[in-house]
């Protein structure tokens, strides 16, 4: 167990930081996997722009990959394209 008070504080910023993180990551994923099964092509791209962004603000945060992120919205904006 810690014995530092900031050590105490640091435990429990890292548990809500990564409650943030996994509740942000685990929402883009859900939005992910709506905009890949629209099969409407006017739906898809009424719905990219936000899914993009959410994929855009984890690089930024560093919760993934900003290789990943671009892979993701590279992968989404074919998938659209071929709608």
């Amino acid at each position: 167990m810690a014995n530092h008070k900031s050590a105490l504080k640091r435990i429990r910023s890292n548990e809500a930081k990564r409650l943030r993180n996994k509740y942000q990551h685990k929402t883009t994923r859900n939005a992910i996997k709506k905009l890949r099964d629209l099969s409407s092509k006017k739906e898809a791209e009424a719905l990219m722009p936000s899914v993009f962004s959410m994929i855009d603000k984890l690089a930024k945060k560093n919760i993934i990959h900003a290789n990943k992120a671009a892979n993701l919205k590279s992968g989404l904006a074919s998938h659209i394209a071929t709608l």
